[in-house]
């Protein structure tokens, strides 16, 4: 066995066992029903049926012979512990169940014969599995469906014949017909075979179990554990897997019950990995998970300080790492079939574990197999059988269980030979496969810290198997996240193996990124290695080749001088570009604008800070900044003329300063710092250019910014004094802003706020120039201000016009409006009219632009200038308009009677701040009519003071022929005003105010009277009563005059009256006042007997309740009226 793969596991120890079960008589290649039958068998198993392996053997198999049976243990001194091809022998080779098939219908012509030949082959497999316990059934493949039981006596009688002929009991015969259902009648097949298949397996544990009575504790412990293991492995093939974890334990006990010394050792060893490994598999199939954790725990507590015979000390690390292997590849699929794990317990730790013995075992395997030697002869190693008896016995000495070794020399030999083939191990294999399993794990369970770290593990045997170009691979990738966490020596010591790695590949450009990092602030490394660094650093510019690193293997040098001289021989193209962002070098830039925006006017400043952390002064040959508009960047170089280069002192910093002009199309646009070059090397060597993206910082330069920031705050800057700039005080600063050149006019705006809604709001402009030369095409932009709450726009105009109200059509915002030219000193005056539909806040913007010539640095440009204000106006309601109607008594009316008048009041309340003048207003009525022969407004030139109101009234009648209990819109009422201030050339401003409507009703009997305006005392007032009848039949009418204190009246007082439709009857009552003041008249009690739902009230309605009574008068002579 060799030594690289005898700590391999067997296969029959990591399989699943499961009963054996081999079946005769089917010819699978040249019979199709015997081939379908097999397929049914092994063809797509689920997970539901019966765990058996199936075997096609043929009848006259011979299978392995059974030993004697041993009547006695009392001289037997076992050899080993337990054989190499047990398990073997009991999974593949031992059926629990050898089943016969055989083709016979009970109905067969040729029974009799068939009968006969059936119960030879059965005569045969028993006679080749003689001295075995092993079950034989037999199965009749049957072309019909048998009849249910009890029903086919023939087949009865046959079955009875046939098993007695087999000697056969009635539970191994069974019936196989090749019908359609073939797969149901397997799977009942199956399951009685299990049972047989069980009850053999009971049988032999029961056998084994026995065997203890004869055994002792003196010279039979290792069979006491081999017998354990052996009913441990019976039941788990029983799928007993309960008792079989029990019988385990008992044997992991009694293996290390076994008196331990160097030649039974690997023996002792090797089963209890055996075993453990099998614990460990049925904790987790039991789900019981930290069962299994705390056996191997356990396990590797009781092994780890076996280590067995010094010179062969790998083979111990060996064991553990496989050990460790095995834990985790168990524990990975337990996961997969639904265990959860955790961060902290999951199977990366014992692959990492794995990984670390078998880097011991690297190391031992260094020291202990020495080189130079020849491998002995005859080879100890090999044996007659070409394996092993036992499992973990030398082949040299197998078999032997004393202390001491037979055969000195022959222990030597072998031990030399184990060396030997130990050095032939690929190590750096064996570690980065497991490393490789912990390092996905990690991944998986999220522990980027511990992922990490195995890479660099990962690169570094990678490293020492000289695949350098997957180490670099690996440990460049890692760099990034030590880099980001600031884990300055270990990236240190990761930057230094890939170093080496670039060396021995003479990989040109990732050996000068890894010296300019291994240079920088961030190297933890002394100045002399630094030193060291940077020449081998500028040899390779100068396009030689550099020094080989320390610690390389020197074959492996020898080979990478050649490569780098065939580099430096290359005449192809010797330029570089180094993207400085991801990496710590040792050149540091920042860049920065010297303001966040600059005029156009003003040249734009811009300056670049150089720093070399390296232990000798640095050369450049060239330094650009690269901006955004490509068309800048010719006046951001440095580039020495001749052979000159400019020269960076270590940990001095050097500032280099650029100006240059901006351009006027670029007014209000951003200029970026899009990248900054440092060129090393020349033409004449190799040139590499070190390219910063933005404005400098590289991998660190965040955090360090952020603590720079941090301890500026806290002791203050203090870098007035110093001379030279502080380089944690510089900060970056990669864009600024072209802004327009400041102008130099006032812009003056002038309006008597607030406005009133729907008026032409008046705001003068005074523009006055306070340049030294004409500001030229002076345009104006004025209006509401973009941005504000939406629908602002849709109810504010903007005109120039102020001598008409402007429509809807008028823009909200006016824009580049002309004003002319503008000399020094002069100034210019416009107005900008606004009408502002619905109230609230604006904020309204004047922009004023302009162009001048003006000069920046010698050249002439022309400056597009301009000034903006902005100005809030509230917007108010100008005055406030009640509408009512009521009678001509002025008594509120909730319904309005067709053909009767009525009166409309109007109520103006100004609200306004500034006087108003009121022009006029009008009444414009739909259905509704004036009852007067013209409406005239009583409101022409009123004005109206702040909360001062103004009223008129109108009387109106709804004309005859309108349906009552209906809703009639009546119209509306329009007001003509303006301010007051604005002059009699303002505009007038039309309010409408639409008119409530009103609801119909008829009446059948109007009722209205006729008087003077006033009575006085003891004088004659007459009274006319009209009664007009106003529906289509004839009406009769009871009046009755009721008395009253106040007067004494002449005329009918109860009358009895009809009127006919359409006509009117008059009555006439002379009052006569007998107090002064305002008296009740006489009232009238009205009555329809033909129309009961008309009430006396509501007739009565239209008729005046009150008069004035003025009192008795003295004739006035000619004095008193004068005197009056």
């Amino acid at each position: 066995m060799m030594a690289g793969s005898q700590w391999e596991l067997p296969p029959e120890l990591c399989c699943r066992p499961m009963a054996f079960v081999a079946l005769t008589g089917l010819d699978v290649i040249y019979n199709a029903v015997h081939r379908a039958i097999w397929d049914a068998f092994c063809a797509n198993r689920r997970a539901d049926r019966v765990p058996i392996s199936f075997k096609v053997l043929p009848g006259d198999h011979e299978y392995p012979k059974c030993r004697t049976k041993r009547t006695s243990y009392e001289w037997y001194i076992p050899k080993g512990i337990l054989k190499t091809g047990w398990m073997n022998k009991h999974l593949n080779l031992v059926p629990a169940l050898v089943v016969l098939f055989y083709e016979l219908d009970w109905d067969d012509p040729q029974w009799k014969e068939k009968q006969s030949e059936c119960a030879t082959r059965v005569e045969i497999v028993r006679t080749s599995l003689q001295g075995r316990n092993t079950k034989v059934a037999v199965v009749l493949i049957q072309k019909k469906t048998p009849l249910p039981p009890g029903e086919d006596l023939v087949a009865s009688e046959r079955a009875s014949a046939l098993c007695n002929s087999c000697d056969l009991s009635g539970k191994s015969l069974f019936v196989l017909p090749h019908t359609d259902h073939l797969v149901g009648y397997i799977i009942r097949l199956e399951n009685a075979f299990y049972e047989h298949a069980q009850t053999y397996y009971y049988t032999e544990i029961r056998r084994v179990k026995s065997h203890k009575e004869f055994l002792n504790k003196t010279t039979h412990q290792l069979l006491f554990v081999r017998h354990q293991f052996k009913m441990a492995f019976l039941s788990e093939l029983k799928q007993d897997t309960q008792n079989a974890l029990k019988y385990y334990r008992a044997a992991y006990s009694l293996v290390h019950e076994l008196r331990a010394h160097e030649t039974n050792m690997l023996e002792i060893k090797t089963m209890a990995g055996f075993i453990n490994y099998k614990i460990c598999r049925l904790c987790f199939q039991h789900n019981t998970p930290l069962d299994a954790i705390a056996q191997f725990r356990k396990h590797i507590d009781l092994c780890k300080k076996k280590i067995g015979s010094a010179e062969l000390a790998f083979e111990h690390s060996a064991w553990m790492s496989k050990q460790f292997q095995s834990f985790g590849e168990l524990f990975d699929e337990a996961i997969k079939l639904g265990l959860t794990a955790i961060q902290t317990q999951n199977p990366g730790f014992y692959y990492q574990q794995a990984a670390c013995y078998s880097q011991d075992r690297k190391q031992m395997a260094q020291q202990l197999c020495q080189a130079g030697t020849t491998y002995p002869s005859p080879d100890p190693l090999d044996t007659q059988s070409g394996g092993l008896d036992f499992y973990g016995q030398r082949p040299w000495r197998q078999g032997h269980q004393s202390i001491d070794p037979t055969d000195p020399e022959k222990e030597k030999m072998g031990i030399l030979a184990l060396q030997i083939k130990e050095r032939d191990v690929p190590h750096s294999e064996l570690i980065i496969a497991l490393l490789s399993n912990a390092v996905a794990q990690f991944k998986k369970y999220k522990c980027p810290r511990m992922k990490s770290h195995l890479m660099v593990q990962m690169g570094e045997e990678y490293y020492h198997a000289k695949d350098y170009t997957k180490a670099l691979k690996l440990l460049d990738y890692v760099m990034c996240d030590y880099r980001t966490e600031r884990w300055w020596p270990l990236l240190t010591a990761i930057l230094t193996t890939a170093l080496r790695c670039a060396y021995l590949m003479a990989s040109v450009k990732d050996y000068i990124i890894y010296c300019m990092e291994l240079l920088g602030r961030a190297s933890t490394l002394k100045e002399e290695q630094k030193s060291r660094i940077e020449k081998n650093l500028f040899k390779v510019l100068m396009n030689k080749v550099p020094e080989a690193e320390a610690e390389c293997d020197p074959s492996s040098v020898s080979t990478a001088r050649s490569l780098w001289s065939d580099r430096m021989a290359l005449s192809g193209s010797n330029e570089l570009t180094v993207e400085m962002q991801d990496y710590i070098p040792f050149i540091q830039c920042k860049a920065r604008f010297q303001s966040p925006s600059f005029h156009v006017d003003q040249p734009i400043q811009l300056q670049v800070f150089l720093r070399a952390d390296c232990p000798h002064p640095v050369s450049f040959t060239k330094l650009s900044v690269s901006l955004s508009n490509q068309e800048y960047n010719q006046w951001c170089v440095v580039e020495p003329s001749g052979p000159e280069t400019r020269t960076l002192s270590p940990w001095k910093p050097e500032g280099y300063s650029f100006s240059f002009v901006a351009r006027t199309e670029d007014v209000g646009r951003k200029v970026e710092i899009t990248g900054v070059e440092v060129m090393l090397g020349s033409d004449g060597g190799r040139c590499v250019f070190l390219s910063w993206r933005g404005a400098g910082g590289d991998a660190a330069s965040t955090q360090e910014a952020l603590q720079a920031s941090r301890s500026s705050r806290r002791w203050g800057r203090g870098a007035e004094t110093r001379q030279e700039p502080d380089w944690d005080s510089v900060t970056l600063q990669h864009s600024t802003m072209i802004i327009s050149r400041v102008p130099k006019i006032s812009v003056q705006l002038s309006h008597q706020p607030p406005a009133l809604s729907n008026e032409m709001y008046r705001i003068g402009l005074t523009v006055q120039s306070q340049e030294d030369a004409v500001a030229r095409d002076v345009r104006l932009t004025a209006g509401l201000k973009p941005g504000q709450e939406a629908g602002l726009g849709q109810n504010t105009h903007v005109t120039l016009d102020g001598s008409a109200v402007c429509d809807d059509s008028a823009p909200a915002l006016l824009t580049e409006v002309p004003l002319g030219d503008l000399k020094p000193g002069e100034q210019l005056q416009t107005c900008v009219f606004v009408r502002c539909v619905s109230t609230g806040p604006r904020v309204f913007l004047f922009h004023v632009a302009y162009s001048i010539d003006t000069a920046v640095e010698g050249r002439r440009i022309v400056c597009r200038c301009h000034k903006d204000e902005t100005v809030a106006v509230e917007t108010v309601v100008p005055f406030d308009v009640s509408v009512k109607f009521v009678s001509t008594k002025f008594e509120l009316l909730e319904q309005v009677a067709v053909d009767v008048p009525f009166l409309l009041m109007t109520d103006v309340l100004s609200s306004s701040p500034w006087p108003l003048l009121l022009g006029s207003s009008q009444l414009q009525l739909l259905t509704v009519t004036s009852n007067t022969p013209q409406l005239q407004s009583q409101l022409q030139q009123v004005v109206l003071q702040t909360g001062e109101g103004a009223s008129e009234c109108f009387c109106l009648r709804v004309p005859p022929g309108a349906s009552s209990n209906s809703t009639m819109a009546t119209g509306q009422y329009i007001l003509s005003w303006r301010r007051k201030c604005c002059g009699s050339d303002g505009p007038l401003i039309q309010t409408t105010v639409p008119l409530p409507h009103v609801v119909l009703e008829s009446v059948p009997l109007y009722i209205y009277a006729d008087l003077p305006s006033f009575g006085r005392v003891r004088e004659s007032l007459p009274v006319w009563y009209h009664i007009e009848n106003r529906t289509a039949q004839l009406q009769e009418v009871e009046i009755a005059v009721d008395p009253s204190d106040a007067f004494m009246f002449s005329g009918l007082k109860q009358v009895r009256l009809r009127v006919l439709p359409g006509t009117e009857q008059t009555l006439l009552y002379n009052f006569y006042p007998l107090m002064a003041g305002y008296q009740t008249l006489p009232q009238l009690s009205l009555s329809l007997p033909h129309c009961p739902t008309a009430s006396g009230t509501a007739l009565r309605r239209f008729l005046p309740q009150r008069i004035f009574v003025k009192p008795q008068g003295r004739q006035a002579d000619d004095a008193s009226i004068a005197a009056a």
